[in-house]
């Protein structure tokens, strides 16, 4: 059998692992991209509590997925979404924490200065100015967190985890059979386009959020 027939027969199954996985993979990089938020504007100014916050994200990156799917299972999250959503979070803290650091202490010294002595207090001059303007920087770091979700999430299912790694295990497995290869080339291209997919949606948000002034600096 195979891929074209595969597709043609079974379409509709693969679209709904295909939606599945970019929901898990929408939902992990949503929830890591509140906590890096967090953890990134309440270290930026202070360099020490800054170095351990991406010392101890950027030691989550080299955790092995399997490894930590098969830990967060042991200690009681079970199987399916659960233990892929707080793996997936893990992973995403790393490029948005940093890049949200990056782009705060990139704004202009001047600025914020200019929006102190206008009577703007420290949150202010954070939600209205520091943000707005760090914020091309911070989602270039989701865009690099959810790149890196999208393959992680395909491993998920060793754990019975959505998405279209189910296709490419069952492949794997059944090799041997005609059936096998045509299976493993669904999954593998499917989390493909679902990867290009999500990041031309980040990077449409990205034109249409960024400020006028550093709009030209966002890329694809």
């Amino acid at each position: 059998m195979g891929l074209w027939t595969y597709l043609s027969r079974n379409w509709a199954d693969v679209l709904l692992l295909a939606r599945d996985h970019a929901v898990v993979v929408l939902v992990s990089v949503t929830l890591g991209a509140v906590v890096a938020l967090s953890l990134g504007v309440a270290t930026y100014r202070r360099p020490r509590a800054r170095s351990v916050v991406l010392g101890v994200t950027g030691t989550m990156l080299t955790i092995p997925s399997l490894a930590l799917y098969g830990l967060l299972v042991s200690l009681g999250l079970g199987l399916g979404w659960p233990p892929v959503v707080v793996a997936l979070v893990l992973y995403s803290l790393l490029p948005i924490t940093r890049n949200t650091i990056t782009g705060l202490l990139g704004v202009d010294p001047a600025i914020t200065e200019s929006a102190q002595g206008m009577g703007m207090g420290r949150w202010r001059r954070l939600v209205r100015i520091e943000l707005p303007l760090a914020w091309p920087v911070i989602l270039a770091g989701i865009r690099i967190a959810t790149a890196i979700l999208v393959g992680i999430a395909a491993l998920g299912a060793i754990v019975n985890g959505p998405g279209l790694g189910d296709l490419i295990f069952n492949g794997l497995r059944r090799l041997a059979s005609p059936a096998g290869l045509p299976l493993a080339l669904t999954g593998t291209v499917g989390v493909a386009v679902v990867g290009l997919l999500l990041d031309a949606v980040l990077l449409g948000l990205a034109r249409l959020t960024a400020p006028r002034g550093v709009q030209g600096g966002v890329h694809g």
